[in-house]
């Protein structure tokens, strides 16, 4: 009887009605995925290939390492860790994977800095916009990052522009939410006083809330950066090439070492891009 009573309404096609917009996105907005998917990818490929692949490793590993040590305040540690970090993952074979994956990493994070950072100061501008996107930040944060690989693969296909697609979507909201946040902190005196001397808003933005608010949007970026290497394994399961296609791969055929050794090359990827991302950040402070 209590069982009947939730039976009133009739099942929901919410599936159906999913189904239905992606195949009408797909379809309406064929004219703008599909030459994204062919420049963007073909770029990709360019940098990922023609550029970074092209560096001697033993030139990119010094090239890290002498960036770690002025960043961080010119300490040994990070640049020693770089380069014993960075010759393991070239030694065991990685080489070509890890720049695949220093590419799809650097074009997402870049991505959702430039998206992120205007969001997040609508946000902090507008009451009504705060309100209609802080549940979509919700939502994207909330869902299951392989969830967004079903409409990554319905607009693109496989491969690496899907994956840099899905990984846009998981990594942006950091960088949105902190950049609100950040500038939501600033001091009203300086706001007051920056009015008093009749500064445009352009002008209040630029030379008071944003300068200001650095040291929080650097947090964000940070946490944006990690979120997109953490998909370079899920983003691999859609032709995404590098260190995640090899620990999927290893997954697939229960090869416990090659999934190791893959899996050590993202950590110590992780741990080079988070430590050098932190100092520029305490740098500024």
């Amino acid at each position: 009887m209590l069982n009947n009573a939730l039976d009133f309404i009739p099942e929901i096609p919410l599936s159906d009605a999913a189904k239905n917009v992606t195949d009408f996105i797909t379809d309406k907005f064929s004219f703008l995925f599909n030459p994204v998917k062919e420049h963007f990818g073909s770029f990709m490929e360019f940098m990922s290939e023609d550029v970074l692949m092209n560096i001697p490793p033993v030139i990119f590993i010094l090239v890290i390492a002498i960036l770690a040590f002025f960043i961080s305040g010119k300490k040994f540690g990070l640049a020693v860790f770089s380069i014993v970090g960075l010759w393991l993952i070239y030694n065991q074979g990685h080489w070509d994977n890890l720049m695949n994956t220093v590419t799809l990493v650097l074009l997402a994070s870049i991505l959702s800095v430039i998206i992120g950072v205007p969001i997040g100061i609508l946000m902090s501008k507008s009451k009504t916009a705060n309100a209609i996107i802080t549940p979509i930040l919700d939502f994207m944060q909330t869902m299951p990052a392989f969830v967004y690989l079903i409409p990554a693969v319905a607009f693109f296909g496989i491969g690496m522009v899907p994956g840099v697609f899905a990984s846009l979507i998981f990594a942006t909201p950091p960088t949105v939410r902190f950049t609100n946040l950040g500038i939501r902190q600033v001091s009203k005196d300086l706001v007051e006083a920056a009015d008093a001397f009749g500064s445009t808003g352009a002008q209040k933005l630029f030379k008071v809330e944003l300068p200001m608010a650095k040291p929080t949007i650097m947090a964000g970026i940070n946490q944006t950066v990690m979120l997109a290497l953490s998909m370079v394994v899920i983003a691999s399961m859609i032709g995404a090439p590098g260190l995640g296609r090899e620990v999927l791969s290893s997954l697939q055929r229960a090869q416990v070492g090659p999934g190791f050794v893959a899996g050590i090359g993202i950590v110590i990827l992780a741990i080079i891009i988070d430590r050098i991302t932190q100092n520029m950040n305490k740098k500024k402070d």
